[in-house]
């Protein structure tokens, strides 16, 4: 028994660690040196459009940010030098949505509109 619960703890462990190594590989750059990350939000309507994208003008180090609510896929262009994907995806959480697996502070999670919430229906 212990055999078992070993094996899957530790094919969970791969599996976690392999998502992970999926989101990097999505960081690609431009030209000028800027990284462009693909970040899965659970953002579901414009207003959360809104929310993200103005949440991300005010990080540091990021440039741009486009969020398709259809694909839940927020684009956000950032320089590697005054900011990391790690941070920004904390940032998306503290707005209240989940960002690559991440989980949305709960606080601010309970504090969007309701038309925000994962299970509003639009």
């Amino acid at each position: 028994m212990k055999k078992i619960v070993i094996a899957l703890m530790a094919m969970v462990a791969l599996s976690i660690g392999a998502k992970a190594q999926q989101v990097t590989d999505s960081l690609t750059y431009t030209k000028d040196s800027m990284a462009v990350a693909n970040i899965k939000t659970s953002a579901v309507c414009d207003m959360c459009k809104e929310t993200l994208e103005k949440a991300m003008a005010y990080e540091k180090g990021v440039k741009k940010s486009d969020l398709n609510v259809e694909s839940k896929i927020i684009t956000v262009t950032f320089d590697p030098k005054k900011t990391s994907l790690g941070k920004i995806r904390i940032a998306i959480t503290k707005v209240g949505y989940d960002a690559d697996g991440l989980a949305a502070d709960k606080n601010a999670y309970d504090n969007l509109n309701p038309c925000c919430k994962k299970d509003a229906v639009h």
